[in-house]
């Protein structure tokens, strides 16, 4: 079975339920019947009930009958939702009518249903912005324990199964923070590490990567790797994590064993995590456009629950398989 296949599984045996506010956008609808079709999660969709089962009509959609469709204009736990949102917002010297107006847009609902204990996760990005998905998500679900710096990882399919696991592996950041300093960094090691385990099934081996192996190099960016290997490994001690390699003695035993001798990690890395988001967008979209790898994501992480942000040019086959993903995130979440 392959690891998209898997993820499904997995999500199908525990389901969770995810929202989806974008819940009148045709690619989002589409996928969300397949998913009710297939019993992969529970979905609440956000939006007027009688449009989305209009557009349902119009596109053969027979089974988002099975969603739970909550309209932000008018539904019981509006008032409920709006002063939960004053709560948390109080500090910042939000006031109830300012709440009253926010619950009626769809990505801040969607994230007060999560924070209720209503739903599990969700999924936005078809329509919006990162910007605009992400901020009510850490305004109200807020950051993990321990976490202050969300990120995004990338599941790398690749055609070389010598490398991770059987050719599977797990690259952060790709997505959120452009220059992270030492402690996002350990940060962003720990979540992606996290990440490979609740979506890929993997067992991390993190390797933080840099233009240097174990000194190999001098520079203020190499001793950014370096400070971030011990504050991650100081966050997490059961983590098997190892720095600064270079990306060949990370991933190939031959080299790692030369550059990088008595390392548990070099040559054996299934997660790489790259010294800021600028390698690490470039790196993934090398591997995907000239190694053919598939690469599925962002996931995003260090987020208390599962907030992901699809891109505005994603498909219908992208939608399912990131509902799916959420799921997963979601059951790890609550195991944690």
């Amino acid at each position: 079975m392959d690891l998209i296949s898997e993820i499904v599984e997995r999500a199908k045996a525990n389901k969770q339920r995810i929202v989806l506010p974008e819940g009148t956008e045709e690619r989002t609808l589409k996928a969300a019947n397949q998913v009710l079709t297939d019993g992969v999660a529970d979905l609440i969709l956000l939006g007027n009930p009688d449009e989305i089962m209009g557009l349902a009509k119009e596109w053969g959609l027979g089974n988002i009958h099975k969603a739970t469709i909550i309209d932000p204009e008018n539904h019981p736990k509006k008032e409920e939702y709006a002063q939960l949102l004053c709560e948390l917002r109080k500090k910042k010297g939000m006031t109830i009518e300012e709440a009253r107006k926010l619950v009626l847009n769809p990505l801040y609902l969607g994230c007060l249903i999560i924070k209720s204990g209503d739903a599990d996760g969700q999924l936005a990005g078809a329509r919006n912005t990162t910007g605009d998905v992400l901020r009510p998500a850490l305004q109200i679900i807020k950051t993990a324990p321990g976490i202050t710096c969300v990120s995004g990882a990338m599941l790398l399919l690749t055609h070389a199964p010598e490398c991770g696991d059987n050719g599977i592996l797990v690259m952060g950041d790709v997505a959120v923070t452009p220059v992270p300093d030492a402690n996002q960094l350990a940060q962003i090691a720990i979540c992606t590490a996290r990440t490979a385990q609740s979506v890929a099934g993997l067992d991390p081996r993190v390797a933080m990567l840099s233009f240097s192996t174990k000194g190999s190099a001098k520079h203020e960016v190499v001793d950014k790797v370096v400070e971030a290997l011990k504050i991650a490994k100081e966050m997490d001690p059961t983590l098997k994590i190892d720095g600064e390699l270079q990306a060949d003695a990370a991933l190939v035993p031959k080299v790692g064993a030369s550059k990088a001798p008595g390392s548990e990690i070099a040559g054996k890395a299934n997660v790489l995590v790259v010294p800021c988001l600028e390698v690490g967008n470039i790196s993934y979209k090398l591997v995907e456009r000239l190694g053919h790898a598939t690469a599925v994501g962002p996931i995003l992480q260090g987020i208390a629950r599962p907030v992901n942000d699809l891109s505005r040019g994603c498909s219908v086959d992208d939608v399912y398989k990131m509902i799916a993903i959420t799921a997963n995130q979601a059951i790890a979440a609550k195991a944690q």
